[in-house]
């Protein structure tokens, strides 16, 4: 029986030492493998970003900045609603459209839009104006206003150059 245990003893160590061995290669490798993934990974963020970027099919298309002309308005100044003591709005307004042929379109019509323009300016009160969105609103609605006045043209954008509130 002691031969028998010794025997086993032996090949019990051999197989303690099989597994030992087993594990390190298994380490080995996962080593190997690790170093690759991480070497892949640097080249591809250091080297591969030379390349043209694709296109993905289903993002929205890339608009081109499109020349635009500017059509400056004369300088108005009118008197706000108020109560007590006059307050006067000057402004410069210039207008963002499309090509020159439609500001050949609008020039004509500059009469009407100037009488838009006047007749909305003296309905505000001061407190209208006050802060960004006071002047937003402005905006948006003298744009409203002066592409119903040029229908069937198009402005794209009322743009303040001046804004004096007195």
């Amino acid at each position: 029986m002691a031969a028998e245990a010794e025997a086993e003893g032996e090949d019990g160590a051999e197989g303690k030492k099989g597994l030992g061995k087993k594990k390190l290669m298994i380490i080995g490798g996962g080593a190997v493998a690790a170093l690759l993934l991480i070497g892949g990974g640097a080249y591809f963020f250091l080297f591969a970003g030379g390349e043209e970027p694709e296109v993905d099919p289903n993002a929205p298309p890339v608009e081109e900045q499109v020349p635009v002309v500017f059509f400056e308005l004369p300088e108005m100044t009118v008197n706000l609603s108020t109560t007590g003591r006059a307050t006067y709005l000057r402004v410069r307004i210039a207008l963002e459209v499309q090509d020159q042929a439609t500001v050949d379109r609008i020039t004509p019509l500059l009469p009407r839009i100037l009488d838009a323009f006047q007749i909305y300016l003296r309905e505000l009160r001061p407190a209208d104006l006050e802060g960004s969105a006071g002047l937003f609103r402005l905006k948006e609605e003298l744009l409203r206003r002066i592409n119903l006045s040029v229908y069937p043209s198009k402005v794209n954008a009322v743009l303040f150059k001046e804004i004096l509130i007195q």
